[in-house]
């Protein structure tokens, strides 16, 4: 596997400037490359080298006793601990005693209404004066129908 300069500053750039760090699959290539071409590899090494050396430098130490006893004497150790208690807003798939019909009546709402807006539909087609229709229309009959209507002589 060849390695380009670019994929060589990727992997300094992503990984530090120790080759141990560097991916297992492309650490000899790196290194290779690194050998091979000492003046293009340079700038990116010094860089990740700087990066590294900030980041090493940089210690967390441990909590010390003044910031224990302030938590400590923070801590209000008079009432037991009880967990938290579970509202219907953290239990998604329980209702509320209160609110359980709710639904129901919600789905009967739009039945009814359903049933309002078609039962007045009706009665303003029926209602409206226009004629009814005088004859059958031909995707009413079937296959079994005489071909000139009841009554022709066959």
């Amino acid at each position: 596997m060849t390695m380009t300069p670019q994929r060589f500053a990727q992997i300094v750039d992503a990984y530090g400037a120790d080759p141990r760090r560097w991916p297992d699959a492309e650490r000899a290539a790196a290194q290779a490359f690194a050998q091979a071409h000492p003046r293009e590899a340079a700038a990116p090494l010094a860089a990740a080298a700087a990066l590294d050396a900030c980041l090493a430098a940089d210690v967390v130490e441990p909590p010390g006793r003044a910031l224990q006893r302030r938590i400590v004497v923070s801590a209000d150790i008079s009432r037991p601990l009880r967990p938290p208690r579970a509202t219907w807003l953290r239990r998604p798939f329980m209702v509320r005693p209160a609110a359980w019909w709710i639904p129901g009546a919600a789905l009967a709402g739009a039945g009814a209404a359903g049933l309002i807006a078609g039962a007045l539909a009706m009665s303003l087609l029926v209602s409206s004066g226009h004629p009814s229709v005088t004859h059958e229309p031909s995707y009413l009959s079937t296959g079994f129908d005489a071909p000139g209507g009841e009554g022709s002589g066959e």
